[in-house]
């Protein structure tokens, strides 16, 4: 049997010396990015969103729900992707980003805490057709290392039932005078949420796709027709009924801005009704005005008097 020589023992010793701590940066290493998962799995993220359904171009606040279990306080949102969202379906299954959704705020994070932030996640993408689409959030945990990724949360994107819409212009502006004018759309949607019936707002390009505005007004009952009116000012009247005798009337500026809210009610054999005036006002008529906490601008009658209250007149835009 040979026998190694005195003069190479250091050299194997060496070699011994530097597997041995290749195996303990191995099992460190190891060792740090299990604790780390573990840490990560004990953090969860849950999407909540307001409703399963939304008409094209409507807000789509999503709430990011945190949950730390992880022992440690967390520190997020400093930076601007901490929190981001990926999202497939519709008809052309892969959806286009247009820019990270802004959710940019730093915040801290104790274990055994939930932690929730809300952002609208409608502008960052293209979601003008409708389809079935599935949103899912990820949150960046800097502090150790990791993403943590929530359940697909799924939700429509509808067109709603038209039943109503007119095109106006915009006064031009006199120090642009080469510019050409612009034209916009009112338009109102009749939506089913919920088996009930929900009245939307609209305002888009009177040519093109780009939705400026979208919102619910209310509820709307089935068998009424909802009365849309424009004035000299092209603001939007509305009238329509949201129960058996209950009828709610709003005036809405060319910029989509509420100006005004009343309640009216079917009294009798009087019912309201929108009426345009020599100067090209609108107003209510008939059924008696309801004097309400809702009012806008708000009201200073007492309800105790709603029912001799008189006849109201629509204010002017911009004449509050």
């Amino acid at each position: 049997m040979a026998i190694m020589p005195i003069c190479h023992l250091p050299a194997m010793f060496g070699v011994l010396n530097f597997l041995i701590m290749k195996r303990h940066l191995a099992l460190l290493v190891f060792t740090i990015l299990s604790l780390s998962n573990a840490s990560a799995q004990s953090i969860t993220v849950e999407v909540l969103l307001d409703s399963e359904q939304f008409i094209v171009g409507e807000a789509i606040n999503a709430q990011v729900r945190i949950t730390n279990f992880s022992g440690q306080t967390l520190q997020l949102g400093s930076e601007d992707d901490w929190l981001t969202f990926a999202l497939e379906g519709g008809p052309r299954k892969v959806v286009s980003q247009r820019s990270l959704v802004p959710a940019k705020g730093e915040f801290s994070l104790d274990s055994s805490k939930k932690g929730t932030r809300t952002v609208n996640i409608e502008p960052s993408f293209d979601l003008s057709r409708p389809g079935r689409y599935k949103l899912t959030a990820s949150v960046r945990i800097p502090k150790l290392n990791s993403v943590v990724q929530c359940e697909p949360k799924s939700f429509n994107i509808i067109n709603g039932t038209m039943l109503w819409q007119q095109e106006f212009g915009l006064p031009s502006d006199p120090i642009k005078a080469d510019t050409a004018p612009e034209f916009r759309r009112y338009t109102l949607l009749q939506v089913t949420k919920q088996k009930e019936l929900v009245l939307y707002f609209r305002l888009s390009e009177a040519a093109g796709e780009r939705v400026q505005k979208v919102f619910p007004i209310g509820a709307l009952v089935s068998v009424s027709t909802p009365q849309g009116q424009l004035d000299k000012y092209n603001n939007l009247h509305l009238l329509y009924q949201y129960s058996a005798r209950g009828f709610s009337y709003l005036m809405i500026n060319p910029d989509g801005v509420i100006l005004s809210r009343e309640t009216h009610e079917l009294v009798g054999g009087s019912r309201p009704g929108l009426r345009p005036d020599d100067d090209g006002r609108i107003n209510v008529s008939g059924g008696v005005r309801r004097y309400t906490s809702t009012d806008l601008p708000p009201s200073t009658i007492s309800e105790a008097t709603t029912a001799s209250a008189p006849e109201a007149k629509t204010p002017e835009a911009g004449k509050e």
